[in-house]
């Protein structure tokens, strides 16, 4: 769908929130991404003494009673906790009291937040009980905690919100395409708010086993903090994170007679399948790139307007290769001049939340004229990583206008394209 003119129908950004293994809300995960904190270290959640990975991106220092009622949350999963304190802080942030709005009001309010896994552990957790214990031990509550949508549902129930609740699995796209489900919602007129992002909570044994086997994930066990390199020469794989971000979407009217301050627009976005490989991206990016193009054509701008693409950015020698290939594929004579860096140098790969950690990203530097770097990428990996990364240091610049990449395993790619809102 074309951009609309018709304030009903145009979707802005006015609240923000993040749990991330950088910070705990969105301006100390925004602080230190842009000074290129790096949140990987050695893994706490469990012993991992015998794995031959033995680092991941925790977040540090949560109390999931600061979230939600402490009795519900020992009966939730931590994807939930982290959604739910994700949300809180976004819609104190926009400044809405939906407790003050009418039944009706709070028909028009949705809610679009994604997960890669949901609550893994529960599945994990009931099966080692129903073994060990018997089956009549195995908690009642395991099957909503483990479910992909409870966190969206649990965010619903926190202020009586009414209107659509969904939640997409698309491996690491899918919290990308919550930003997609937002536009369309305000587009055809369904709601006036969307409380739109994703959740995840992944570091477990099975994920760091697998994911591991797999040869997924960087084994610089003795330097976390240097573990993740996208674009760099020297990586070796991707370091596993956890965490949640959660944005506040209306339409502009609604904002603006609520007396709201836009940060960003979402101008459009699209959603297009490698149809290759269960893990691998398909070597030329051709899906990618049509996915970056889409976008900019929906959006109604030039490949000249885009500021900075934040990068899906994974430090796999097949991503990032792939990734600058599908850039300049899309980009063009465009390409060799755009800002690109990855969040995930600093956070790592937050799977189902990885995308709005990087749209979360977006939206600061659009608020604050400065693109966050790409930390670790000391040694260029030319020929094939030959464009601007952004490397090590951030960079204040003009940002308008920003790209946000999202590709997932089985071929998923989407991208979704914000910009500073200015009337």
């Amino acid at each position: 769908m074309p951009p609309s003119h018709d304030p009903a129908r145009r979707a802005v950004v006015t609240g923000l929130g993040a749990v991330m293994p950088i910070g705990n809300d969105f301006e100390t995960y925004w602080r230190n991404l842009r000074a290129g904190v790096s949140g990987v270290a050695p893994i706490t959640a469990f012993d991992a003494s015998r794995f031959e990975v033995r680092i991941a991106a925790e977040v540090k220092g949560f109390d999931p009673g600061v979230a939600m009622d402490p009795k519900m949350a020992r009966r939730m999963s931590r994807f939930i906790h982290l959604a739910m304190a994700a949300g809180r802080e976004a819609v104190a942030h926009a400044g809405i009291d939906f407790a003050a709005l009418s039944p009706e009001a709070r028909d028009r309010v949705a809610v679009a937040v994604n997960t890669g896994g949901g609550g893994i552990e529960e599945v994990i957790e009931g099966t080692h009980t129903a073994d060990t214990r018997g089956p009549r031990f195995v908690s009642p509550f395991a099957i909503p905690a483990l479910s992909g949508s409870m966190a969206a549902c649990m965010l619903s129930m926190e202020w009586g919100l009414t209107g659509p609740v969904m939640a997409q699995t698309a491996a690491c796209a899918t919290s990308v395409i919550a930003f997609h489900d937002a536009l369309r919602l305000v587009q055809a007129g369904e709601v006036d708010v969307v409380l739109a992002g994703g959740s995840e909570a992944p570091i477990l044994p099975v994920g760091i086993a697998a994911l591991g086997n797999m040869g997924a994930l960087s084994k610089r066990n003795d330097e976390p903090e240097r573990a993740s390199r996208p674009f760099d020469r020297d990586r070796d794989g991707f370091v596993l994170g956890e965490g949640a971000g959660v944005v506040v979407v209306e339409s502009l009217a609604h904002a603006l007679a609520r007396g709201a301050a836009p940060i960003a627009e979402i101008l459009g976005g699209a959603l297009t399948a490698d149809a290759f490989h269960i893990s691998a991206p398909e070597p030329t990016g051709r899906g990618a790139a049509r996915a970056m193009t889409m976008a900019r054509e929906r959006a109604g701008i030039t490949a000249d307007e885009i500021d900075w693409i934040v990068a899906h950015g994974t430090s796999t020698p097949l991503n990032d290769v792939t990734e600058t290939r599908a850039i300049k594929a899309s980009f063009g004579a465009a390409a060799a001049k755009v800002a690109i860096s990855s969040p995930k140098s600093m956070v790592g790969h937050l799977v189902g939340a990885a995308g709005i950690a990087s749209a979360l990203a977006a939206l600061g530097g659009i608020r604050d004229q400065v693109i966050s770097p790409t930390a670790n990428h000391e040694n260029p990996d030319l020929p094939e990583c030959d464009l601007d990364y952004v490397p090590l240091a951030a960079r204040a610049a003009k940002v308008d206008t920003v790209m946000v990449n999202g590709f997932g395993f089985g071929g998923q790619n989407a991208v979704t394209i914000l910009r500073r809102y200015a009337g």
